[in-house]
């Protein structure tokens, strides 16, 4: 899986770290048990501070996305769980999404096959 950071980005480096992370796992780019480089390979890999990685395990971890031990290292979970507090993000997040989309004139029907075109490319289907 290929990291691609935008350094001019508003976004922080670690926010954009954990977003791609998610992007792999969720396109199947990163399997569930597969290890990921550690703290030092990855900050070395993408040119940035070894704080702002460890800082985007910590929430991955913290999110369910990755296991870490001190021992094996960071791997990528079996099984994310979808809580109350995970679906009431996902629902402010499509919120903002939708709002954006309507006041820039998308029409319902063109969101949601966008939605849906995107959806289609993720590779993890898990069940509970």
């Amino acid at each position: 899986m290929v990291i691609e950071l935008d350094m001019e980005s508003e976004v922080p480096i670690y926010v954009q770290l954990r977003n791609q992370i998610v992007k792999g796992i969720g396109k199947g780019e990163l399997k569930a048990q597969e290890k990921l480089p550690t703290v030092r390979q990855l900050a070395a890999e993408a040119g940035v501070n070894t704080m702002t990685v460890n800082k985007a395990y910590q929430i991955l971890k913290a999110e369910g996305y990755i296991k870490i031990d001190r021992r094996h290292g960071a791997v990528v979970a079996d099984f994310v769980d979808m809580d109350l507090q995970f679906r009431e993000k996902l629902e402010a997040e499509l919120e903002l999404l939708s709002a954006e989309a309507s006041i820039t004139g998308m029409e319902k029907a063109e969101f949601l096959k966008l939605c849906d075109g995107i959806y289609s490319k993720m590779k993890v289907c898990r069940q509970s």
